[in-house]
């Protein structure tokens, strides 16, 4: 195949940049590091890319073929995975949940005074653990006990911990005994987490139906409830939700104020009914086992004056910030792999803690034919049993990401060629079908730079550069 300066358009692989990195006897060529450069720039500066390999169109008249090698963006949302793809995936959840906050992108700025609470919906205890437990800004001791001598658990060990435990604290979430800790109902918990929450989405019309004095056909028909919601691990390996909900009325265009005795009081205190009221009862290797939310519950008003009296009203884009942090982390231990766990030797020689180790092969030996017998906890033992979503929203609560995605797409299309409709060949001509046989064949030629090469040595210097903005 031979390759032409008109493949620069769609950026192929420059052949110096392929093998190991360059000695002083390599030569790399000006022009080899402006295609590299113009690479990563439509990467967006991926760190693994996928490799593309085929011809993208062919000029009749010279035979000249545009094409090569291509790279995509891995548009991994992991910041652990690649750093690039994660901050752009971060910045359209800011702007999905703020939009659904504030207006914008099609919703109109009117959302802005519906009701709307921010509510963190936790797990239940699984046994003791170390925990940094604050009051105000001071640092409470972890779990004091007067009698700790005396008081033990069944297995002999001290259960108390008179120790203040910073943030970097290896020991957060830890349990105080292994053998105490329920690590069966852990991993079933964050297997049927959505199950919970879906049913916290059915419980919730009903009470503030009860609350507010009407029925619940009345309430569908006035009421419309929006939400987005992010996943978060906690240090002990269990998921919690963090969500914005919002009331709107029940009406075509979705977003028209609701009935004035919805207010946000009255949602804090419907969430705190329909978490109690939440349950799901779950086989597991012995008797059924009954799952549920926490005790520990908190819903705060978003930042608005006329919600300021109720409780702790919080800022519009520090929740925006906070669940976009969390959209883009997994469970963030280290030697936990982000790829699935294929055999039980494999955590066996895991290099995480020993507590998510055991996680990982409760969740592999629940996973077998023979116990719950569910194949999605050994899919997900490297999740430590959690396999959802990390941020679902209602369909009307604001736009959606495919919407940002088009939207920047036109952006960049307006940037490249300026507002025309007119298509273009890889060479920059008008598109003529009688000239240019236009194929697009591509078929997947791997993932990621290879080692030690230019592109790969770029990639990462221009990620370093992002985190240092």
């Amino acid at each position: 195949m031979t390759h032409s300066g008109a493949a620069a358009a769609i950026a192929p692989e420059p052949e110096h940049g392929s093998g190991p990195v360059a000695t002083a006897d390599d030569v790399i060529t000006l022009a080899d590091l402006k295609t590299w450069e113009r690479q990563l720039a439509r990467t967006g500066a991926c760190s693994r890319p996928v490799r593309l390999r085929g011809v993208s169109a062919i000029d009749l008249a010279s035979g000249e073929v545009a094409g090569g090698v291509i790279h995509v963006a891995c548009g991994n949302r992991r910041e652990t995975a690649c750093p690039s793809c994660s901050a752009l995936y971060k910045g359209d959840a800011r702007q999905l949940v703020r939009t659904g906050l504030t207006g914008g992108k099609g919703v109109p700025e009117s959302v802005s005074a519906h009701p709307c609470v921010f509510a963190t919906l936790t797990a239940p205890s699984f046994g003791p653990v170390h925990a940094r437990r604050m009051r105000g800004k001071t640092v409470l001791p972890c779990r004091p006990r007067r009698d700790a001598n005396d008081r033990r658990c069944p297995h002999g060990r001290d259960i108390s911990c008179p120790a203040r435990h910073s943030d970097a604290d290896p020991r957060l979430g830890r349990p105080m005994c292994p053998d105490c800790y329920d690590y069966e109902a852990a991993v079933l918990f964050n297997l049927h987490a959505t199950d919970l929450w879906r049913r916290f989405t059915t419980y919730l019309p009903r009470h503030l139906a009860r609350l507010a004095g009407v029925t619940g056909k009345q309430l569908r028909k006035e009421l419309g409830i929006r939400f987005v919601k992010v996943a978060e691990y906690q240090a002990r390996g269990v998921v919690h939700f963090h969500a914005v909900i919002r009331l709107d009325a029940n009406a075509k265009d979705g977003y028209a104020p609701p009935p004035a005795r919805y207010d946000a009081a009255l949602l804090i205190d419907a969430i705190a009914l329909a978490v109690k009221t939440v349950r799901l009862d779950v086989p597991g290797s012995g008797p059924r086992i009954r799952l549920r939310f926490g005790r520990e519950l908190d819903a705060r008003p978003i930042w608005r004056e006329s919600f300021a009296a109720s409780g702790r009203p919080l800022d519009v884009s520090a929740v925006a910030n906070y669940i976009a942090k969390y959209a883009t982390k997994a469970a963030d231990v280290p030697g936990l792999p982000d790829a699935r766990i294929r055999t039980a030797a494999a955590i066996t020689a895991l290099r995480c803690s020993a507590h998510h180790k055991r996680m990982a092969a409760t969740a592999w030996r629940l996973g077998a034919p023979g116990a719950v017998g569910d194949p999605r906890l050994r899919l997900w033992a490297h999740m430590l049993g959690y396999g959802g979503h990390f941020l679902t929203k209602s369909r009307r609560y604001s736009v959606s990401f495919g919407q940002l995605r088009r939207a920047r797409a036109e952006h960049r299309r307006l940037e490249r060629h300026g507002d025309t409709d007119t298509v273009r060949d890889p060479w920059g001509r008008p598109l003529d079908d009688t000239v240019v046989l236009v194929l697009n064949d591509w078929t997947y030629a791997g993932r990621g730079y290879a080692p030690r090469s230019l592109g790969a040595q770029l990639a990462l210097a221009s990620a370093d550069q992002a985190r240092a903005r």
